[in-house]
């Protein structure tokens, strides 16, 4: 069980969207919850605060009477709950509800400690609220999106529940939950900020770092089967260049290969002896550079995730709503907390890298492929009767389609701002969009690295190389070999590939 009170940090988040911890809410987080309330309630008394007394957004300059303020809220959950497409996956949704929880705890928002209260049963219990994938522009945060998440909490729409798309009223009553009432603006605060693209964004960072590990492991690989040389993974060389994340690939790679008896050092080699008489040099003296360049192709994969990571982090543990309820300062401002920029951005340059990655394993694959360039492996890594069999080859093209398909997607979705909402929201993040797509490209990678994988066990097998390789790929070759046999004959391969990528998102 995790105790909730003040900083959530992203491995709390594995722990409890992957590992599904339970949690609890410190009491000086109720606390909190409850004296932000206590001064909204009081403050807002013969004032204009916008989204209690007010409309919404382009409407804001309508005065709300006060007979009418709860029913307002209940007005905006209800009329903006109009997603439509794919419904969230569930670790998605359960990641949002834990930020959503977090950031209203923080004592900016004012809302009712009932809200915190349900939320908490809701995460605890495997309730996931039904939230389409399009909707919000992410301005005013996920409006369209957490609509639907409030739509839940005050017992309307539809949740999964127990594998079942279920009213909400009938879950609520087979668990014996209570909506939220509205008290001042539970409406609005549930429905600004970015809890969304985050939520969404924290299962995409936590998978990219799944990729970079797999990626690098494949690398070393592939570099064990071509019995490659080590000083391109060096301390030394990689030390000359003085970024972090080229360094820890290559500090990885070297680690996966300690033990390994096919890599080879320059020096027993091509240092040792030189025939002036030789004009074509027996021993290819350097790799390609989907081999080589394994440290500074994958270092800025490594740099960019963690900068992601840490921009989730804060975006998690910050104010986003509007207005912000401050009680230290006896005040409230109005401004912008609930723009999803920051997300929207990392989003972007999360599936620009890993776009990238996928790039590389598809040249590392088809350096497996084709025979003219390795000069080692039969054509498509074949075990079977050349011309008669095909290997690896049907599977080459879902590899080089699905990776096209990644480098469209990889186009900015930060710099695609539509105005709307009367031109109220003239300038948009699109940080939900930016997330669900970046989740697609992280999907694609899977499916590519699936293929490269079952590829480099075939080479493996053809080269007899089992006892030669580390024992990090002997692992891989054991785990995949357990999903996929050594096949000679032609076989239908779509349901090993789809067993070696719940295998690849397992590790």
């Amino acid at each position: 069980m995790m105790k909730i009170n003040n900083f959530l940090e992203l491995k709390d988040f594995q722990k409890i969207i992957i590992e599904n911890e339970k949690i609890e809410l410190n009491e000086s987080l109720l606390d909190r919850v409850e004296e932000s309330f206590q001064f909204l309630k009081e403050f807002s008394k013969n004032k204009v605060i916008y989204g209690v007394n007010t409309g919404f957004g382009p409407m804001a300059q309508f005065k709300i009477s006060d007979e009418d303020t709860h029913q307002l809220q209940y007005n905006l959950i209800r009329s903006h709950s109009s997603g439509i497409g794919n419904p969230l996956p569930a670790q998605e949704v359960k990641a949002c509800m834990l930020a959503r929880l977090n950031t209203l705890s923080l004592g900016n928002s004012g809302v009712h400690q009932s809200v915190i209260h349900l939320l908490k049963e809701l995460i605890n219990r495997d309730i996931t609220p039904l939230i389409f994938e399009h909707g919000g522009v992410g301005a005013s945060g996920d409006l369209v999106q957490l609509a639907h998440l409030a739509l839940v909490l005050i017992g309307e729409g539809e949740v999964f529940y127990k594998g079942e798309r279920k009213a909400t009223k009938e879950v609520f009553e087979a668990e014996g939950l209570e909506p939220i009432k509205v008290e001042i603006r539970e409406g609005l605060a549930l429905m600004n900020g970015t809890s969304v693209m985050s939520g969404i964004g924290i299962v995409n960072a936590y998978k990219a770092s799944q990729l970079t590990d797999i990626s690098i492991r494949l690398s070393c690989a592939i570099n064990e089967i071509v019995q490659a040389y080590d000083d391109h993974l060096s301390e030394a060389l990689n030390g000359t260049k003085k970024h972090h994340g080229q360094q820890k690939v290559a500090e990885k790679m070297r680690a996966h290969l300690a033990d390994s008896k096919l890599i080879r050092k320059r020096e027993d080699h091509l240092y040792t002896h030189f025939e002036e008489q030789e004009k074509v040099f027996k021993e290819k003296v350097q790799e390609y550079y989907s081999l080589r360049c394994v440290p500074q192709i994958l270092g800025p994969v490594l740099d960019t995730l963690e900068y992601t990571e840490n921009v989730l982090e804060n975006e998690i543990n910050s104010a986003n709503d509007n207005p912000i309820i401050n009680v230290k300062d006896r005040h409230v401002y109005h401004g912008g907390n609930f723009h999803g920029d920051y997300i929207s951005l990392e989003m972007d340059k999360l599936k620009i890298v890993v776009t990238k990655l996928t790039m590389l394993a598809e040249r590392q694959l088809n350096y497996l492929l084709n025979s003219k360039i390795n000069e080692i492996l039969p054509p498509f890594v074949n075990l079977g009767k050349l011309g008669f069999n095909f290997g690896m080859q049907g599977v080459q093209f879902t590899a080089t389609s699905t990776t096209a398909e990644s480098q469209m997607l990889s186009n900015s979705m930060y710099v695609h701002s539509i105005p709307n909402n009367n031109d109220n929201q003239d300038i948009v993040s699109m940080g939900t969009n930016a997330a669900v797509i970046c989740r697609k490209v992280i999907e694609n990678a899977f499916e590519v690295l699936a293929i490269e994988a079952i590829t480099i066990i075939q080479a493996v097998e053809y080269l007899g190389f089992q006892d030669k390789v580390s024992s990090s790929t002997k692992e891989l070759y054991d785990e995949i070999r357990k999903i996929i046999p050594a096949f000679f004959d032609d076989m239908v391969m779509y349901p090993y590939l789809e067993e070696v990528k719940k295998y690849l998102k397992a590790v």
